[in-house]
This record gives C-alpha cells, structure tokens and sequence, in this order.
C-alpha cells in the first residue's frame, strides 16, 4: 500500500447563475429605487431623533400597552437613533445582494507584501468592480447613501451639545431654601424633633411648593440624612454648633467623592459609610473624612424649628453637595 498523499482534483467553480437584476433593466432599476427609499427612510429616522432630543420635552409621558407610561423623549429619540441605523444596513444589504456583482473569483494567497503586479492588478480590479457596481452610473443610490451616511453623523454631533457649558451655576444649587420644612422620604411628612430618638437615622427632603413635582435629578441633589446623638457628643466649632437643633444634625446625602448616597451610619462608632468606595465620615466632627478617597466633609445643613414645631431648614447650604466639577469653586 503505497504512503503517497492522493491529491483531490481541484472541482472548480460551479457554472454562475445570473440574478434577475443582472439580465432585466427594469429589476435593476426597481430595486435602485428600494435601496435609495431604505436610505432616505434612515435620513428621516435622524431627523425624527434630533427633533426628539431638541424640542421633545423629558416631562411628556403617554400610556403604551405593555409598557405602561412611556417618557415620549427618550422613547422617539431611541426609535430614531434605532430605525436610522436599521435602514441604512437594510439598504446596504438590499444593494450587496441585488446590484452588486456577485461573480466568483479564486485568489491565490502570498504572505506578506504581494509583489508589485499583482497590488497594480488589484487597485485595477477594484476600480472596475466599483464601477460594476454601479457607484458612477447609479446616481441615486450614490446621493441617497451620502445623504444617510450624513445625517446619521448629525446625531452624536447633536449629543455633543451637552458637553458644553449648559449646567451655569445649576450644580450648586439645590431646593432647600430659608425656612423649608424637612419631610420624610417615602411620606412627604413633616418631622418634628421628637420623632427621632437619640441614635435614630432618617432621610429627608424639601417639602414641595404647591404644584411642583419632585424629579429624580432633584431628589440627587436635595437627599438629607438627620441623625440624632447626645449634644455632649459633638465636637464641632460655635457656629457649627448652632448648625444643629437639640442634637440633631443634618447632612448632604451625596458622598463629596463620586455622589454615591452615603446610606450606612454605624450607630456605637457614630461613623457614616459610603458603600461604594468605603469613604468614612465623622458625624461628631462635622462629617470629617476618616478613611477612604473622598477629599471633602459632607455639606451639612443648617437646621431649626418652625412656629409649629417642625424641623426647617435655616438657610440654603453654604456649599456645592456632592462631588467635585470643573466648575466647583469652594
């Protein structure tokens, strides 16, 4: 039996089968036609996204079978974004698979740089299936895809537009004013000194004027924690001091470090935790960092009681809460 390697006989290529677009002129021009319709329909789905992020309002919601209530800005500005990609690959199918050329070819592969012929023979061949292909006698499709291409550029170049200098002083301001009352967060009810006993932790908020709605970019701002010690167990300054009503203090939420929400108070160290990057802070000493990356004290606000006996703010807080901006200046 002889060791010698058959060779199997090279089969060559099956005999090409002509698609209806290459032998009918009317097929051809007909699925131009559909190509440049999925290309403009792209076009269109760019402009119904930058139109829902320019002039569609984020406070527009509306009912949806199985969605329940949708917000329409970030719902038509999906959509556009979405159906703007999908006709522009639709398209781009439709034209490989209908127009293009689909004639085999066997290439012979070399390693590493092919020799000059044959990179001249490629740039000819290239040429001549772009022109097979219809980029020069096809007109339509040529400006259709440009227009596509185009508008769907416009997109994250619209999106750049928030990062300009759009937020002003917006980032150091917060709801809380002179005299706001502290309410409960779930509840919306007010808090008087005697719903906390000594050690007791809570979240509070602003109490909202009449006819306004608490958003969440708010609530990220506005989120206090009272917490309530023995007053022989501060170590505060003077003016600190009258910061706090009957040993109860209060302070931003918001860690200073990356604006996670300071949530973990360890009553016996009297210590507040930030779970996410373990920033520690002092409730004795004005939220001082002990430990962990943050490089501020957490904001406190100022706090006293109304004619009715309920906790109130005495003043906005004298400083940006949460983490550091470009703009920050304290």
């Amino acid at each position: 039996m002889s060791n010698e390697i058959q060779k199997f006989q090279d089969p060559g290529l099956p005999e090409h089968v002509h698609r209806k677009t290459d032998v009918d002129p009317k097929a051809a021009d007909r699925a131009e036609r559909q190509v440049s319709i999925l290309f403009v329909l792209s076009a269109l789905s760019t402009a119904l996204a930058i139109y829902a992020y320019v002039f569609i309002s984020d406070e527009i919601f509306f009912f949806l079978p199985i969605m329940g209530d949708t917000n329409a800005h970030q719902l038509f500005l999906g959509l556009g974004m979405a159906f703007s990609l999908l006709f522009i690959g639709l398209g781009l199918v439709h034209w490989a698979k209908n127009l293009m050329p689909d004639t085999e070819v066997i290439a012979e592969r070399h390693e590493f740089r092919s020799p000059d012929e044959d990179r001249a023979d490629f740039v000819r061949t290239v040429k001549e299936q772009a022109g097979a292909a219809g980029l020069g006698r096809r007109s339509l499709i040529k400006r259709t895809l440009g227009l596509a291409l185009g508008a769907s550029a416009l997109t994250p170049i619209v999106l750049l537009r928030d990062l300009g200098p759009l937020p002003g002083k917006e980032l150091e301001k917060t709801s809380w004013k002179t005299g706001t009352r502290l309410v409960t967060d779930p509840g919306d009810r007010p808090i008087r000194p005697e719903d906390l006993e000594v050690g007791a932790v809570a979240q509070v908020l602003p109490e909202l004027e009449p006819g306004k709605v608490r958003h969440l970019y708010d609530i990220a701002k506005d989120a206090v924690l009272l917490i309530r010690l023995r007053p022989s167990e501060f170590q505060l300054d003077a003016e600190r001091l009258s910061w706090t009503y009957d040993g109860i203090i209060a302070f931003s939420k918001i860690c200073s470090h990356m604006g996670c929400a300071v949530a973990l108070y360890e009553q016996q160290t009297k210590h507040l935790l930030c779970p996410c990057h373990q920033s520690t802070f002092d409730v004795t000493r004005a939220a001082k960092v002990i430990f962990g990356p943050s490089a501020r004290p957490l904001p406190q606000l100022a706090i006293t009681v109304d004619s009715d006996g309920n906790l109130v703010a005495q003043r906005p807080f004298n400083e940006p809460v949460g983490p550091s901006f470009w703009e920050r200046s304290s």
